[in-house]
């Protein structure tokens, strides 16, 4: 397919940030990224219960060494379509719980059912066809540096293809069309043919997405995605991801270290400290009582009033 001749009219609707006025900042760590409440469009309480539910994790619980528990005890169920967000200090174990899910890492014990399956003990084929249902995003990217952004993008079809078709880049025409339109709906259609290590963060963070995307996921997971941006490129990649939950009904757990954009963003949000769930709700009813179990710490101490 001649992917240069193709063109598409897209028609931008995204939130201008720097023309809205800020009445109230709820919990922010970075006053260049404070965000107020009722911007973003997110699931009420009652939405939330009537979501399906797509994958339970059930007494959850990983060790790297004989008495250090990363994970202690993890019990809850994620829904269909909903945004969640994971918070919790330094150390709480929150890509642990993440790289979990996809069994990146080995859990210790405990049981992960997916579609009505448990997938905690699946192996080789088995293994990867359920990690074609479950993209990642990742905080550094994991990108091919000297590889353009179709190629790094169509790497996300890897799964569903057999090794001779994966080392000389076998695409089907409507795989290189599914890609150049994900490509486009994230505003990086002007840089397809560009080495990824020509772009900036941001940019690089949205190949990342489209790479995911590509694997046609019903899960996405995405581990630090906006800690290493600038605020403005973090405003963009959390819109992305809310409308991906929005729009296309794909369910997105995200760690993240800023509680205000969270609680913006999320439909629901689990908060770890230790190993353990200390917080699983609606954001609504995250209060300072909420954020010390969280942090460990003066609720002042994490406040901008």
């Amino acid at each position: 397919m001649a992917v240069e001749h193709k063109t598409k009219e897209t028609v931008k609707n995204r939130t201008d940030f720097n023309k809205k006025e800020t009445d109230e900042v709820l919990i922010s760590f970075d006053e260049d990224l404070e965000v107020t409440g009722n911007e973003i469009d997110t699931a009420s309480k009652k939405e939330l219960k009537q979501m399906p539910v797509i994958m339970s994790i059930e007494n959850l619980n990983k060790e790297y060494s004989k008495g250090k528990s990363v994970l202690k005890g993890i019990n809850f169920n994620i829904k269909q379509g909903e945004l969640l967000s994971i918070i919790g200090p330094s150390g709480a174990g929150k890509s642990t719980l993440l790289r979990s899910i996809n069994r990146m890492i080995e859990p210790t014990s405990g049981k992960i059912t997916f579609d009505d399956k448990d997938i905690t003990g699946v192996k080789g084929k088995e293994l990867r066809k359920m990690r074609t249902n479950i993209g990642m995003i990742f905080q550094h990217y994991n990108l091919v540096d000297r590889l353009s952004v179709f190629e790094n993008v169509m790497h996300g079809t890897l799964g569903y293809k057999n090794s001779l078709q994966g080392i000389f880049s076998m695409y089907t025409e409507s795989e290189k069309e599914e890609a150049l339109d994900i490509i486009t709906e994230l505003g990086i259609q002007d840089h397809i043919y560009k080495r990824c290590d020509e772009l900036s963060g941001g940019q690089k963070q949205r190949v990342g997405i489209a790479r995911a995307l590509v694997q046609k996921p019903k899960i996405i997971l995405c581990d630090e995605p906006i800690a290493s941006l600038d605020p403005s490129s973090s405003r963009v990649i959390m819109e992305h991801l809310r409308k991906i939950c929005s729009e296309k009904g794909i369910t997105v757990i995200v760690n993240l270290h800023q509680v205000d954009v969270a609680k913006n963003y999320s439909d629901r949000i689990i908060g770890l400290n230790s190993g353990q769930i200390v917080y699983n709700g609606h954001p609504s009813e995250i209060d300072k009582e909420v954020i010390q179990s969280i942090y460990g710490t003066d609720f002042d101490d994490l406040i901008t009033e």
